[in-house]
């Protein structure tokens, strides 16, 4: 049925399966002590920290499909960072639909299959013993989010991943049912309502006939009281949040919640890049300018270690040329080229720009050099294929 709707309207459907898992920890209600300081490596982007202490809890509680979870939500976004799908700038509209990333690596997917499987069966098993078991739904509709997640991203298999959203959202719909107080099932149920609100008028009546249906502002406010409660999935909920405000052109609110992440989490800088990034849309220039700055400088301090801060010179340089600051725009992009080891799609799309840039400033053997190293960096991106255009052909706006 969903094939009568106009492809920009699937696109708007399949945000959810993103927003689910922006930033992600699959959660149980209960806190433990070890789960929350590995949690606190995982939000400060801290990967393989995070990950040998999920291994060490889920070794101490083989059957607890909950340790399954978090250990496969690590894995999983670790590999979503590696691959380059983690800048949420990409989210604030549809045209992430279109972008491919670089492949997974065999290994870690094949990992994050058998976890899946594993939780699966785990989560089968206490459901078979008692299918109003609100645990057991509640941490099978969280692996289902994540596979959703995993076969949207790494697979590029839309369809496959709605069903597996879709999932996640009637297994918690029905923890809420039961238990009306797991506060941590509003995430999936409300990024669901959000979107479902979001949908043109044609397409909602097209998914109501399945069941599915919801409000903007019932999932906003699910995802502000689980934002504001004890939950494990608190800070998913201000990711979520922050990115829906964003799309709704709400930037106070969103800034303030990203504000607090950053200074919660000061070892991830894609906290503080989503500060710049809102200010930059509220039209704050010179402060989303100095934002960037500061990440940037972060990390040549050091404050990131080894993570891609360079995506603040993207930042930056995007800034400058929206105010057509061309030669502030090429030295800002030139800054990718300053980090040992970039990511290679950042550097190749900010070498791009420069070359852009340099054209508009007529500095055409600038602006052939550049082209020639995107093409030079890997020829099989729309990126070399763009270079090779301008090669030919010099870029105007």
């Amino acid at each position: 049925m969903f094939h009568s709707a106009s492809s920009g309207s699937i696109r708007l459907l399949l945000v959810l399966l993103i927003a689910l898992r922006v930033s992600t920890a699959a959660a149980s209600v209960a806190h433990d002590p070890q789960v929350d300081a590995a949690f606190d490596y995982f939000y400060n982007m801290e990967y393989d920290q995070a990950t040998h202490d999920f291994e060490k809890i889920l070794a101490r509680r083989p059957k607890d499909p909950t340790a399954v979870n978090h250990l496969l939500t690590t894995v999983l976004t670790r590999e979503l960072y590696d691959t380059g799908a983690m800048n949420t700038g990409e989210y604030a509209n549809d045209s992430f639909i279109g972008q491919t990333h670089r492949a997974g690596d065999p290994k870690v997917n094949q990992r994050i299959r058998q976890l899946v499987v594993l939780a699966e069966s785990l989560e089968e098993e206490q459901l078979k013993a008692n299918p109003n078991d609100v645990d057991a739904l509640y941490a099978r509709g969280v692996t289902r989010a994540d596979f959703a997640l995993y076969t949207a991203l790494i697979e590029r298999a839309w369809f496959s991943a709605l069903r597996n959203g879709v999932g996640a959202r009637q297994d918690h719909e029905r923890v809420l049912e039961l238990d009306p107080n797991y506060v941590d099932a509003k995430l999936v149920v409300g990024t669901h309502n959000y979107v479902m609100g979001s949908l043109p008028w044609g397409v909602k009546v097209a998914v109501a006939l399945v069941g599915l249906s919801g409000t903007k502002e019932k999932g906003l406010q699910y995802l502000r009281e689980l934002g504001r409660s004890n939950g494990e999935n608190a800070v998913d909920a201000d990711v979520v949040l922050c990115l829906f405000l964003r799309r709704e052109h709400q930037y106070d609110e969103a800034r303030g919640i990203a504000e607090g992440l950053a200074a919660r989490y000061p070892r991830n800088y894609l906290f503080a890049l989503e500060v710049a990034n809102l200010l930059r849309d509220a039209g704050r220039w010179d402060e989303a300018a100095a934002g960037y700055r500061k990440v940037w400088q972060n990390g040549r301090d050091g404050k990131y270690g080894a993570l891609h801060y360079e995506l603040a010179a993207w930042g930056l340089g995007e800034l400058l040329r929206r105010r057509k600051d061309y030669a502030g725009a090429a030295a800002a992009y030139e800054l990718t080229n300053e980090v040992s080891s970039p990511d290679p799609e950042t550097l190749q799309k900010a070498n791009l720009a420069a070359g852009k840039m340099y054209d508009l400033l007529q500095k055409r053997d600038l602006a052939v050099k550049k082209y020639r190293t995107v093409v030079a960096e890997n020829g099989g991106t729309p990126m070399a294929e763009e270079a090779r255009k301008f090669l030919r052909e010099a870029y105007r706006e």
